[in-house]
């Protein structure tokens, strides 16, 4: 029996025991000269925000998923949706990246989109980041472009995922944002393609840790990570890999309900990539 089409888009199973996250990096591999990541996995790289972008240097976060990709030129597309694809923030993105051997190509969706076939680009990336800013309403947009599909078949195909705040939230079910108006709010709408919620900002805006963990309380979003500025959780297939961080000290932790009406918050050991 053939699966049907939207199985091979929406979830990894098995047929004749060959993965469709198989077929999918097969497919991709003939069509568009890419691959799966070095290890055969699945990546995303969620970043809490604040990531580090320093002028004499690479970004840390990048720098690692480059590694994660296996492959020392990789295609790397920028998505900055969620600020209105604002240009001096696409020109500084290339600026830091000059002095790597990354080929930097972005999406602009801001008025129309700036390619005419946005899932030929993006499906023949080895790496592709997701900037901050508003996530409801980039995900909307995405939406209406269908790069919410796009993007989930890049996933399924092994190109490596990553994203800083509103960049990090969209890959699960859901999180905290301010897309709403100054006071944070849930956001109950994200891509899904990681189970549970996100919370960005963890340690540099105050009211973030208070919100999200009364909203996991109340069962208004399901429990999750919650990152401080710099720290990422790196999600291997489904599963929590390790957390990862451009600055010491720095951390993220795991917030599920206590069983008791609260919520319980775990530190989580994370990896300085400076080091």
């Amino acid at each position: 029996m053939v699966p049907a089409a939207d199985s091979f888009i929406y979830r990894t199973m098995r047929c004749d025991s060959i993965t469709v996250t198989a077929l999918f990096a097969a497919a991709g591999k003939r069509r568009y000269g890419r691959g799966m990541a070095a290890d055969g996995r699945r990546h995303v790289l969620a970043i809490g925000g604040g990531m580090l972008m320093p002028r004499d240097a690479v970004p840390l976060h990048i720098e690692y998923a480059m590694e994660l990709s296996g492959t020392a030129t990789p295609n790397l597309c920028v998505l900055n949706t969620a600020i209105g694809d604002d240009p001096n923030v696409y020109l500084r993105f290339y600026d830091r990246l000059a002095p790597t051997q990354a080929r930097v190509r972005h999406l602009a969706l801001f008025p129309m989109p700036n390619v005419s076939d946005p899932e030929d680009l993006l499906m023949s990336q080895d790496i592709i980041f997701v900037g901050g800013g508003s996530v409801a309403n980039m995900v909307a947009v995405w939406r209406v472009h269908r790069i919410d599909e796009i993007l989930r078949k890049a996933w399924q195909a092994g190109i490596v995922l990553a994203g800083s705040s509103a960049g990090g939230i969209c890959w699960f079910e859901a999180g905290t944002t301010d897309s709403f108006g100054v006071r944070l709010r849930a956001f109950t709408d994200g891509l899904g393609m990681l189970a549970g919620s996100f919370c960005p900002h963890y340690n540099s805006e105050p009211q973030r840790r208070p919100l999200y963990r009364r909203l996991v309380a109340d069962g208004t979003l399901p429990g999750g990570i919650a990152c401080d500025d710099g720290v990422a959780g790196h999600f291997a297939d489904d599963a929590l890999a390790e957390m990862v961080g451009d600055q010491p000290g720095s951390s993220g932790y795991r917030v599920r309900p206590d069983g008791a009406g609260g919520s319980a918050e775990t530190p989580l050991p994370t990896r300085y990539l400076g080091a």
